[in-house]
């Protein structure tokens, strides 16, 4: 892929802080930890050699305790901190040493910023607070109101556009902070712990409405935030910060699974998984499947190789018809049947592979049958027995996913446990 076909893209990125970052930088090379060199000089390497690259669309988390150098790293985006060395690229054009004049036009066109604290000004009401932005570039009253009142429509803040900040709780102005970015139409939005302030039920409550928000917008989403479960529902990749270094980049279920090091394997340590993992991560490959042309003895058959009680039956294309039940299929074998199809059942579930765990376990909890994994074309994907929904949301999951099949064995105690 071309640099230009990422919306942003990071290389090589240091902030240091302190009067001598070339004394700095040199010590590094040396391998001097930047930890000694802060205690011996003074010099503070706050974003320690950074890369990486965003798509266009793309909500990018960066994650880490305080002190880790994520809020330092998202002003370097643009330039409100100067980066030390490195480039920040955005569109192909590299905002490190751009003119004042252009960088302003970039901030202004192309990023809209999210702050903490909301920032606004107690004696302008909430619409005046949010069209500040377009009346600062000239735009004229009736376009700037116009535009101000669609936005703070779409956060839900309809009706309130004449109150004063102080009239609002703190979700509500929150949302007017966001309505103040949204307002410029930036392709890129800087959060930075943008829900941190707010109260645990209010923070959900913007959580939901960011996603919601991100589904018609497509923004291009750089989001800051030291708590986990904020990071893993509304990243599509998250970044781990630590002592100015990104330790790890990858998607929710990458950093919960697959840990680089014992920070990040710490940090992800007591997460809920169910609300992480999804159907794809647990399903077990169907091994045993009966051809919807296929007679009954030829599914007796398969059924006492496998060690199973039930098969699914799919069609040439591999779309799920319905499950056969051993009991259903000896019946018809003594009644001298060819075809399975009059005695196939439904009352299974079938779920698409991203369902996640946690909207699983009523289904296994219930489940006569294994559930099925399907795509939107009705293809079996997959199979999913209890064992693996139970197995999936604990800390031994990875040792349960040595392999994409099981034993017989397995496999018979997996469903006698979902018949019981």
């Amino acid at each position: 892929m071309s640099e230009n076909q990422y919306h942003i893209e990071v290389k090589n990125l240091y902030k240091i802080f302190g009067g001598n970052p070339k004394q700095a930088m040199e010590l590094k090379e040396e391998g001097v930890e930047p930890t000694k060199i802060f205690k011996d000089t003074g010099q503070n390497i706050a974003v320690n050699d950074v890369n990486f690259q965003i798509e266009r669309g793309e909500t990018f988390v960066v994650m880490g305790l305080s002190g880790s150098g994520k809020s330092t790293l998202i002003r370097c985006l643009n330039r409100l901190h100067e980066p030390t060395y490195g480039n920040v690229i955005i569109e192909g054009e590299d905002l490190v040493g751009m003119s004042s004049e252009k960088l302003r036009t970039v901030r202004r066109k192309k990023m809209g910023m999210v702050f903490q604290n909301f920032g606004l000004f107690p004696h302008r009401t909430v619409v005046q607070n949010v069209y500040y932005g377009l009346e600062i570039q000239g735009v004229s009253f009736e376009e700037r109101k116009k535009r101000a009142y669609d936005v703070l429509d779409m956060v839900g803040l309809k009706g309130y556009e004449e109150s004063m900040p102080n009239e609002l709780s703190g979700g509500m102005q929150q949302r007017v902070g966001l309505s103040r970015a949204l307002v410029l139409d930036p392709a890129i939005l800087l959060m930075d712990e943008a829900f941190s302030a707010l109260d645990p039920l209010i923070r959900r409550d913007m959580q939901d409405e960011l996603l919601d928000l991100q589904e018609k917008m497509q923004k291009t989403i750089v989001f800051i935030t030291h708590d986990l479960d904020e990071a893993l529902k509304l990243g599509d990749r998250i970044a781990v910060m630590y002592q100015g270094r990104i330790v790890q980049i990858g998607t929710p279920e990458e950093i919960l699974t697959e840990p680089a090091d014992d920070y990040v394997r710490n940090f992800v340590e007591d997460v809920d998984r169910s609300k992480v993992l999804r159907a794809e991560h647990i399903m077990k490959q169907p091994l045993a499947m009966v051809d919807s042309k296929d007679g009954p003895k030829a599914a007796i058959r398969k059924m006492r190789s496998e060690g199973i009680s039930s098969i699914f039956v799919v069609n040439k294309k591999r779309q799920l018809q319905g499950i056969l039940d051993i009991n259903d299929a000896v019946d018809l074998a003594d009644a001298g049947k060819r075809s399975v199809s009059s005695a196939l059942r439904t009352d299974y579930h079938e779920i698409s592979p991203d369902t996640l765990l946690i909207d699983l376990l009523p289904l296994a909890r219930d489940a006569k049958y294994p559930i099925a994994v399907v795509s939107e074309d009705k293809r079996l994907l997959g199979v999913i027995v209890r064992v693996s929904v139970i197995s999936g949301i604990t800390r031994d999951y990875d040792n349960d996913q040595t392999s994409n099949g099981s034993s017989q064995n397995d496999r018979a105690d997996s469903e006698e446990e979902v018949n019981e």
